[in-house]
């Protein structure tokens, strides 16, 4: 089984928030596949979608974003999940709006979520897609940019982004990601 995380803060404050883009990711896939993330586990929301090419589990951890890494292990665990069987996607403040950026592997970069993920898999070396939503204007405070919501202006710039997202999700069901990442980057 393939695993698409992804990572947010839960709760109606968040929702649409630059941080949440992951959570944005996984329900525009649930959206296109017809499914609801309504079973719940290891305080993380999950679908399990039988596809052509195998069965995938969409998950979003409820663990608030600093400590994703709590859920994401136990469900690998629970339902034997290989660690090459795993993409994340994330918000990213050193792309511009709208860019995205995959590799197979990397720092967590200052990003706290991924901090938690490389803590609680024991390594680095797992697919991630990164979507830019900037750097935060002059005089505002990285936390407080972050949890603010996309402007009129980026809107498009996002649904586009998340389009993107989905359709590199879809494609690395049936294709090498390397492959994925030469499409996409």
């Amino acid at each position: 089984m393939k695993l698409i995380v992804g990572l947010g803060n839960p709760g109606k404050q968040y929702e649409r928030t630059r941080h949440n883009i992951g959570f944005m990711c996984v329900d525009a896939l649930a959206n296109k596949w017809n499914v609801s993330l309504s079973d719940m586990k290891f305080n993380g929301m999950y679908a399990i979608v039988h596809r052509p090419e195998g069965k995938v589990m969409l998950l979003k951890p409820l663990t608030y974003m600093n400590l994703s890494g709590e859920c994401v292990r136990p469900i690998m665990d629970y339902f034997d999940i290989d660690i090459d069987d795993i993409v994340v996607i994330y918000d990213d403040l050193d792309l511009e709006t709208g860019k995205l950026r995959l590799r197979e592997k990397g720092s967590a970069g200052g990003h706290n979520g991924m901090k938690s993920l490389i803590q609680h898999l024991g390594t680095q070396e797992f697919k991630r897609i990164r979507v830019g939503i900037n750097r935060p204007p002059a005089g505002m405070k990285v936390p407080d940019y972050v949890l603010s919501k996309f402007s009129k202006e980026e809107q498009p710039i996002i649904e586009k982004a998340v389009e993107k997202a989905v359709q590199a999700c879809e494609m690395w069901l049936s294709k090498k990601f390397i492959d994925v990442m030469n499409e996409f980057n």
